[in-house]
């Protein structure tokens, strides 16, 4: 089964085409070096849910957009190893100390698929 590399953030409405030229590198730098795919997607019905919601998840605020993503990979240990790959590559140090969204509040998390169909 595959494994995903998921992540929700809120992105400034003013940013949104500086992250999109952030995701683009990220999303070709991630398929280079092996990722099954890479999908980036802002919200478009997300309610800020009275409990638990997206926006509620990271703070998002009426002058931001909820982003949700995903990275897939063949297994753990391919993630792992691209992982590294992407975190040490260069084209990508601009982007990692000048993000265009708050990362203290980006959720992520790596999960191992059960059910693929």
């Amino acid at each position: 089964m595959s494994y995903v590399d998921g992540f929700v953030l809120a992105v400034p409405k003013a940013n949104i085409d500086a992250y999109k030229k952030m995701a683009q590198l990220g999303g070709s730098v991630w398929m280079e070096y092996g990722a099954l795919s890479y999908v980036e997607c802002l919200g478009d019905d997300v309610p800020y849910g009275e409990l638990t919601s997206f926006p509620r998840a990271v703070q998002a605020t009426d002058d931001e957009i909820v982003v949700f993503s995903w990275i897939t990979y063949k297994d753990k240990a391919s993630r792992d190893e691209i992982m590294a790959k992407v975190m040490a590559d260069e084209r990508l140090k601009d982007s990692m100390a000048n993000m265009p969204f708050d990362a203290k509040r980006m959720i992520f998390g790596g999960f191992e698929a059960f059910l693929e169909l």
